[in-house]
């Protein structure tokens, strides 16, 4: 592969390669795996350097284990994140009697997993008093909605610049280390804010596509008002909208946005020209959301709606007729597989909340796929790893058959899927052919998987620039990423640590 400018020039045999090219620098990957680079197209930058640098829960057995964690936590202000009590022998987390005795004093913010509800000391609650009066307040367990909001707000203003900052500048450097050249920032005003999202935007560590995840416009060079701008919550918090009650509670979650609401903001973004979203999980929302698609359109027509390519965070419960209608529209679905990874199956999270019926018919991928959505694969960073070959797995390997996506689909979708997602549609961009950008990863991938012609999956040890399409062995060890590299400019190089 010959590059010059940020730009691939030629891609072929190494002999005709280095006589068309005598002059040129030679790097020698000695067999390696060359692919176009992955797109993160959900982070949250901050609060997953955050959880780099400070206090991850997410290995935590049980109630006792988090309370020791926040035991042995330092400094006035502990943020924490990764708790889920779903998975601990008590099924519960603290009462908030249980963590001011772990605190002693200390200003703690502890996220579960979803990061839609929080467990907080009494002394940050003083720092936030409209939290004891809003919607999801509880005086002895996690809060959510808009007192999790509350909360958060006051522990976010209380972390010091610098310390944000580094966390951000972890985050993206730890992401990078991972084939990923590009993520999709969702900020928004209850999530991490403008001061954050603009720190954001002007780093050069990788490339970042930012969204405002609030109705009015920031003054920032975003994408679109899109990312987590709320219709509902989540599953995990029981804040997800439900057109029935949970199997495991008397509620039926939280719709933040009505179909009105929905449908103006679309209409506003379009002859904006902006590309508009939402974070959209259960049925409910998803119902609030194609109705609002409907009204839009009656506004400023389908073509328009589509030319804008809005996009929808998770959509985890849809069925086939609204995944259809969602694209005739041009809607894009930015997903997480590695939700179902965690969280699907009969005995999982989703089948405590929902019962196994519904439970197991979430985050239909090959749904979408088949109605000819855009698909954009993503982490949803801190809430699962950045970890782009597993996403792929997850995305392959779905806890219900029928949900999956073929590997080369849930490639291209978190690689070429992620640009196109940002609208970035050259039909160059995040492929390696000449006229591409020079963005790709060099992996160590050991055996590689090569659909044959007849659709059945070979194992190869091939040589990577082969034209018979190949991806690393998802059953077999993690691929290493070797070298990142952004436009023809190195992000990350192993060696070079």
């Amino acid at each position: 592969m010959a590059i010059s400018d940020g730009t691939v020039v030629w891609l072929g045999q190494d002999s005709v390669g280095r006589a068309l090219h005598p002059g040129a620098e030679v790097v020698d990957l000695d067999g390696a795996f060359v692919a176009p680079a992955f797109v993160d197209a959900h982070v949250h930058a901050t609060s997953a350097g955050l959880l780099l640098t400070g206090l991850d829960l997410t290995g935590c057995r049980s109630l006792a284990e988090l309370l020791d964690a926040v035991r042995a936590a330092e400094g006035p202000l502990v943020w924490g994140h990764g708790w889920d009590e779903t998975r601990w022998p008590e099924n519960r987390p603290p009462t908030r009697d249980e963590l001011d005795d772990a605190a002693r004093g200390a200003r703690v913010y502890l996220s579960r997993v979803d990061v839609h509800s929080a467990l907080v000391s009494s002394a940050l609650v003083d720092l936030a008093p409209a939290a004891r009066d809003a919607d999801g307040w509880s005086p002895v367990g996690p809060l959510s909605r808009a007192s999790h909001h509350h909360v958060r707000g006051a522990a976010k203003d209380a972390i010091p610049v610098g310390r944000r900052r580094e966390a951000q500048q972890a985050f993206l450097a730890h992401a990078a280390s991972r084939g990923i050249a590009s993520v999709h920032e969702c900020a928004g005003p209850d999530i991490s804010g403008v001061d954050d999202l603009a720190d954001l935007l002007a780093t050069d560590v990788l490339d970042v596509v930012g969204y405002w995840g609030g109705l009015e416009p920031v003054d920032l060079p975003v994408r679109g008002l899109a990312g987590d701008l709320f219709v509902d919550g989540a599953l995990g918090s029981r804040t997800a909208a439900l057109c029935s009650p949970y199997a495991d509670a008397d509620t039926s979650g939280a719709l933040y946005l009505d179909a009105d609401a929905i449908a103006r903001h679309l209409v506003v973004c379009t002859e904006a020209g902006l590309q508009g979203g939402f974070h959209v999980i259960g049925d409910a929302a998803v119902a609030a959301v194609v109705e609002g698609f409907e009204k839009a359109a009656a506004v400023v027509g389908a073509p328009a709606l589509a030319a804008r390519r809005h996009r929808l965070e998770h959509l985890e419960m849809v069925t086939a007729e609204q995944a259809a209608k969602l694209a005739s529209w041009g809607v894009v679905a930015s997903v997480q597989p590695l939700f179902d990874h965690e969280w699907g199956g009969p005995e999982g999270m989703y089948a405590q909340r929902l019962g196994v019926e519904r439970g197991t018919a979430l985050n239909p991928f090959s749904r979408l796929a088949a109605a000819g959505m855009i698909l954009a694969l993503g982490s949803d960073a801190p809430v699962t790893a950045v970890d782009p070959w597993a996403t792929v797995r997850a995305a392959v390997r779905h806890r219900t058959d029928g949900s999956g996506l073929s590997a080369r689909a849930a490639f291209t979708a978190h690689t070429r899927g992620g640009w196109r997602a940002a609208g970035v549609d050259d039909g160059v961009t995040g492929t390696l052919q000449p006229g591409a950008p020079a963005t790709y990863a060099v992996w160590d991938a050991g055996d590689l998987e090569v659909a044959a012609p007849d659709s059945r999956v070979q194992r190869w040890s091939t040589d990577p620039r082969s034209r018979v399409p190949a991806l690393p062995a998802l059953d077999g060890p993690a691929p290493t990423c070797l070298r990142t590299v952004l436009r023809g400019r190195t992000i990350y190089d192993r060696d070079a640590r």
